[in-house]
Order: structure tokens, then sequence, then C-alpha cells
């Protein structure tokens, strides 16, 4: 493990994304990464599981950028993602194009994938109704972008998060 301080990586990072579900990540690991070297885009995830967890995310997710764990959550709270809660999308809604699954199937999946397939996880995937969001840093330390989730299923459609900092998507 090595600590890495999160103003320390603001100076090289163009968008840098903090959150943790699974169809979201996988659908920004689908941005081809020659638009995001073309428009000097970074990418980095940040999670509030334990470190030990993100090899088995960038293998479930396909993502090649890298990935901070922040366990405590100091960063989340820094950045004002205080919400925690385990509601969906709202009634009379649309549900966002990342959620490729069901309700269901996504909860079945995610039990497959922890507790099923790696019981040695168990405890270590972080708080699950910490709820996440988006923000794009740069240039230098300035914050351009920020969108904090309000439910479970509320990240910025990864299009216009990609649109936001040129890159046309998909």
């Amino acid at each position: 493990m090595v600590t890495v301080t999160f103003g320390s990586r603001i100076s090289v990072v163009d968008a840098a994304l903090a959150l943790g579900d699974a169809q979201y990540v996988a659908q920004i690991a689908a941005v081809p990464e020659e638009k995001l070297k073309d428009a000097s885009v970074h990418v980095s995830i940040v999670g509030c599981g334990d470190w030990k967890l993100i090899q088995d995310y960038k293998d479930t997710t396909g993502f090649k950028g890298e990935i901070f764990a922040d366990p405590d959550r100091t960063l989340y709270r820094a950045l004002g993602m205080t919400t925690e809660t385990l509601k969906g999308t709202p009634s009379g809604e649309k549900r966002r194009s990342y959620l490729k699954e069901g309700i269901l199937k996504n909860a079945l999946t995610s039990i497959w994938r922890g507790p099923l397939k790696s019981p040695q996880h168990i405890g270590k995937q972080g708080n699950i109704s910490q709820l996440g969001g988006e923000f794009i840093f740069g240039p230098g330390k300035s914050c351009s972008f920020a969108s904090r989730m309000k439910n479970t299923e509320d990240h910025v459609e990864v299009a216009d998060l990609m649109k936001s900092v040129g890159v046309a998507f998909p």
C-alpha cells in the first residue's frame, strides 16, 4: 500500500471521478484511451473500499486507469460527498444509461462477484450506502465541474461528462 495525497495528483489530473458503481466505471472504461489522451484527460477513480479490492475491481470493470482507495472517506467528505442512502432512481424519473442491469440482477451479480466469489473480501467493500460523484479538475488545481449523487443511480451520464472535457463519446 502506498499513501497518495489527492492534492499531489490534481496538477496532473484533468478529470477525477469519485464513485463506486461497477456499471458506471465499466462505461467509463469503454471511452477510447486515444480520445482521452488526445484531449489531455486523465481519469482516476476513487472508491471507499479497501485497497486490496482494486485489482479485482479493475478486472471486473475493464478500467485501465488509476484507482485509489479512500476507506475512511476523508476525500469523500472533503469533496462534500456526505450523503448515505440505498435509495435508487425516484419513481417517475428515467434511469441513467449506464445502468444496463435491472435492480435484482445487479444485486445478484454483486453478491456473486463479492462474497460468493471472494469470501476473503467480505466487509472490505466500504460503506455500501456511501454515494459518490464526479469532479473535473484543471487546468491547475481548480475544480471546473462537480456533481454529487443524490441516490444510488445518479451518476452524471458518461457522454455528458466526457463532453464537458472535450471528449466525444460514444
